[in-house]
């Protein structure tokens, strides 16, 4: 991720917390992220530089006539400053800021085949005993790891399944010779 999106996500979260609406603020960021990839004219009107800008601000305003203060204000910011392309990376991260306040942990579990709600929540309520936090799951089925699990949480990866330890034991046959 690019410097200045953790730059630029940290001083939204800092200011959104001292405000005291973050969730607020997270909430609408991520709705006007979700209305940049469906509608594409949107995200053109912000990231075009032949675009005056005075006539994108004023765009913005238009479209961001209910929003909160500080959301207004941020999104101008970053329209001023060039930086509209990275709104994406910036909301991820003001996500992961958010979550680490809140202490909530998001990871994608992914099987081979699909799990029923008690098993997925005995395996959610372990990884929420290890963590000390909170977890929303998103559950995926992948018939290719042939059996076991594998945990994705941001950058972290667990691969406890069979099509990982086949993959691992290939490997050290290989490295053997």
């Amino acid at each position: 991720m690019a410097v200045a999106a953790r730059l630029y996500a940290r001083s939204l979260f800092e200011a959104a917390k001292e405000e005291k609406r973050l969730e607020l603020v997270l909430e609408e960021l991520g709705d006007f992220v979700a209305a940049l990839q469906e509608v594409p004219e949107l995200r053109n009107l912000l990231t075009n530089p032949e675009l005056d800008p005075d006539e994108r601000t004023a765009a913005l305003d238009e479209i961001l006539g209910g929003a909160d203060e500080l959301i207004r204000n941020f999104l101008r910011l970053l329209s001023e400053k060039g930086r509209t392309a990275q709104i994406d990376e910036i909301y991820r991260e003001l996500e992961e800021l958010v979550a680490a306040e809140q202490q909530r942990l998001t990871v994608e579990l992914t099987t081979a085949y699909e799990l029923s709600d008690d098993e997925a929540a005995t395996i959610l309520k372990k990884i929420e005993k290890s963590s000390g936090r909170t977890v929303e799951a998103t559950r995926k089925v992948d018939a290719a790891l042939i059996g076991g699990i594998v945990l994705q949480a941001g950058s972290l990866r667990v691969d406890a399944s069979i099509r990982g330890r086949l993959d691992r034991l290939r490997q050290e046959l290989v490295k053997g010779r």
